[in-house]
């Protein structure tokens, strides 16, 4: 029996088969990284943001103390940086679920697409 050719039919079918492995574990991926919680916070934290892992802002704390009705400006970038701070923990634990994910694939047999 002749040996298949990496891009013959077997490969083709191989390539298929890990397509639809990956996009499986892609979705239940996503389905836990929006289970996940990441937070940032700012000025020393007086201002928390938790966000879910795809990015969703779920809710922000204010402590009293910084809440001056002269200074509305400083606590609305403490909550800016606060809410940049947790979006930025949600990106990186994507980057992490998403990487593992992809990791075992071989990038050949995906004809370039991952490399």
């Amino acid at each position: 029996m002749a040996k298949q050719k990496p891009g013959g039919p077997g490969g083709m079918n191989q390539m298929m088969q890990q397509m639809q492995q990956m996009q499986a574990d892609m979705a239940s991926t996503q389905a836990a990284l929006a289970e996940e919680s990441v937070e940032g916070s700012a000025g020393g934290g007086v201002v928390t943001a938790v966000v879910s892992g795809t990015g969703e802002l779920r809710r922000i704390s204010i402590s009293p103390d910084v809440v001056d009705p002269d200074d509305v400006e400083m606590l609305e970038d403490l909550v800016v940086a606060a809410v940049g701070e947790a979006l930025r923990a949600a990106q990186d634990l994507q980057v992490r679920q998403m990487g593992s994910v992809t990791s075992g694939l071989d990038p050949g047999a995906l004809g370039g697409l991952l490399g």
